[in-house]
């Protein structure tokens, strides 16, 4: 969630939070499964925005459970090994390659 500047109210700010925190629950895990190229997003990305979250002040009790929670999730999805149709995967093309690629 970013903090723009803007003040909300008590109950629009906990809806806010409420909405941030049930949007990383239901795309962290399939980000974090991504596709044959690894994962669409990192777990560094995913515990910096629960830490900011959690270092916000502004949660409360039911919120603070749950983004402890996602965090104990994280774990464990980051440290499973991927399922044995994904090791076998395709490396990712270098960097140089998908350029040349795109500019022929």
């Amino acid at each position: 969630m970013d903090d723009t500047g803007t003040t909300f109210s008590g109950s629009s700010q906990a809806a806010l939070i409420d909405h941030d925190i049930a949007h990383i629950a239901r795309v962290m895990p399939v980000s974090l499964r991504g596709d044959l190229g690894g994962p669409i997003l990192p777990a560094a990305y995913w515990r910096k925005r629960l830490t900011k979250l959690l270092e916000s002040g502004r949660l409360g009790p039911a919120q603070l459970r749950k983004v402890e929670s996602l965090l104990l999730q994280l774990d464990q999805l980051a440290s499973t090994p991927p399922p044995e149709w994904e090791r076998f995967a395709p490396a990712a093309a270098p960097a140089d390659a998908a350029k040349k690629l795109r500019s022929a």
